[in-house]
């Protein structure tokens, strides 16, 4: 959606999406048939409980759309670099006038603008087993048949949204600076990523890039820890380096001591830290939205608005792809598509629960999503890998070879690493990996034959170190592991 003029908020609407009288002319639109991992029904929604509802209508033309982001995105391009204007996305994703002018109508006869009516009594309050939050789904809906062609979805119904997981960390004791290994085989700095990957300490000359950098659920960026993170870690930057900042949904960026969050510092001190002089924002999306997917979406609608959005953006949050239903899925990667064809480079972390997703357990390899989407870049680590064979074992050019196969083949050869891997199954591998997924899927016969898509996605795009970053949070130092693209 690239904005909301695209879209219907049907604000404090109650839990019917038609008038029982409607119901002999519908048709089930969305269905699952079980809630997503780790939910339970507890039993049917108050009659009085109210959502707010967003109707996504179908673009009319997202497969050019999806051509012009390749044209622009490929270096091998004649169009590389001539990013879209909203205006020219705008014409690839809104609605047909028809599809339009029929929610439209559908909206207004059933009086569901800003205003209540009876509940239907098919939405049911779900619990997470592991958090005991709460949230109001249902397993399927349906709309009158004439619309089926022009919404592709209503949110939030059949997609579900579980709590984020708290970031992996533990304290480093107060001397650990000068015990730092210099190697880098047992922590990672600054410094570390510098010599891995030849990052330049000199300062950017571009001053219209900007980084920006995702915080979602409460995490906050404190710049007395950053300031005392560059004095450890980069004391040649200046003691006055820090970040902007940016408020969605009722975000915020307190600097109130014990408020800071751990996975918040760490994409702060990393992304100050090492891209020397390059301007970042943190964008602070708030609780006044549904869920997660309705976070990102509201994220997106502001930085397609915004004239001085980030050239890139990075994201350390995610979901298992299969929280969501296939057209939600599709619509946020739909979104992001319209972002990347404007310019800005879209990197979301591809997750910590392995094979497994985010649950940490599964019957069948689970990958994640918006990582799984084909319009941004997606980033994985390795971890028992360095605890095996650490890295100064290897000559360096041997160190690399070593660390990308055995992080490209995690996902089937279980390398015990946490960084999640695998294929989609909802998106199919686009044409500029499909030659090598499909490759590498042959190479494998019949190992893990029916745990994953061979058809789907390959992900992560790129992979890169990830464990044992030292952060700087609450004044504290901390151990964390993440990608560092």
């Amino acid at each position: 959606m690239v904005s909301l003029r695209f879209s219907f908020i049907a604000a404090l609407v109650t839990l019917s999406i038609a008038t029982p009288t409607d119901r002999s002319a519908l048709l089930v639109h969305e269905h699952r048939a079980q809630p997503a991992r780790g939910f339970v029904s507890t039993g049917p929604a108050p009659s009085d409980a109210e959502l707010t509802l967003r109707i996504a209508l179908n673009p009319n033309n997202i497969a050019g759309l999806e051509s012009e982001l390749y044209a622009v995105s490929d270096p091998s391009s004649s169009r590389y670099g001539q990013y879209l204007t909203p205006e020219d996305v705008a014409e690839y994703v809104k609605p047909t006038s028809d599809a339009l002018s029929a929610v439209t109508s559908w909206l207004q006869k059933n009086k569901i603008s800003a205003t209540t009516i009876s509940p239907a009594g098919d939405f049911s309050v779900f619990t997470h087993s592991t958090t005991d939050e709460t949230t109001i789904r249902t397993l399927q809906y349906s709309l009158p048949v004439e619309l089926s062609a022009a919404v592709a979805y209503i949110h939030p119904t059949t997609t579900f949204s579980r709590p984020f997981a708290a970031p992996k960390s533990q304290p480093l004791p107060s001397n650990s600076k000068r015990d730092i290994d210099p190697t880098c085989a047992d922590i990672t700095t600054i410094s570390c990523l510098q010599v891995e990957y030849g990052i330049p300490t000199t300062s950017a000359t571009q001053t219209n890039n900007v980084l920006g950098v995702s915080a979602y659920d409460n995490e906050f960026a404190n710049f007395n820890d950053l300031k005392q993170f560059l004095a450890e870690y980069r004391p040649d930057l200046p003691a006055t380096t820090k970040f902007d900042v940016e408020l969605l949904d009722g975000g915020s960026n307190t600097q109130i001591t014990g408020f800071a969050g751990v996975e918040a510092s760490l994409d702060i001190d990393y992304t100050v830290g090492a891209a020397s002089g390059v301007p970042v924002k943190f964008i602070s999306v708030g609780p006044l939205n549904n869920d997660t997917v309705s976070g990102f979406l509201d994220q997106i609608n502001a930085l397609i608005s915004d004239p001085s959005r980030p050239t890139v953006l990075t994201t350390s949050y995610g979901a298992d792809e299969e929280d969501m239903t296939l057209p939600v899925a599709q619509g946020l990667c739909n979104a992001y598509a319209q972002l990347g064809a404007l310019g800005t480079s879209i990197l979301f972390a591809s997750g910590d629960g392995g094979v497994a997703g985010n649950e940490f357990e599964c019957t069948t390899f689970v990958p994640t999503a918006p990582s799984t989407c084909t319009s941004v870049t997606s980033i994985g680590s390795s971890q028992r890998f360095w605890k095996t064979l650490p890295r100064t074992t290897f000559p360096k050019s041997a160190r690399h070879f070593l660390r990308e196969v055995c992080f490209l083949s995690l996902f089937l050869l279980h390398c015990d690493l946490s960084a999640l891997v695998g294929f989609s199954n909802y998106f199919e591998a686009p044409a500029y990996q499909k030659g090598d997924v499909d490759a590498y899927i042959s190479s494998l016969g019949d190992t893990y034959s029916g745990l994953f898509n061979t058809t789907g996605r390959g992900f992560p795009d790129v992979s890169a170190e990830g464990v044992n970053f030292v952060v700087v949070s609450d004044c504290r130092g901390f151990r964390r592991s993440a990608p560092s693209v």
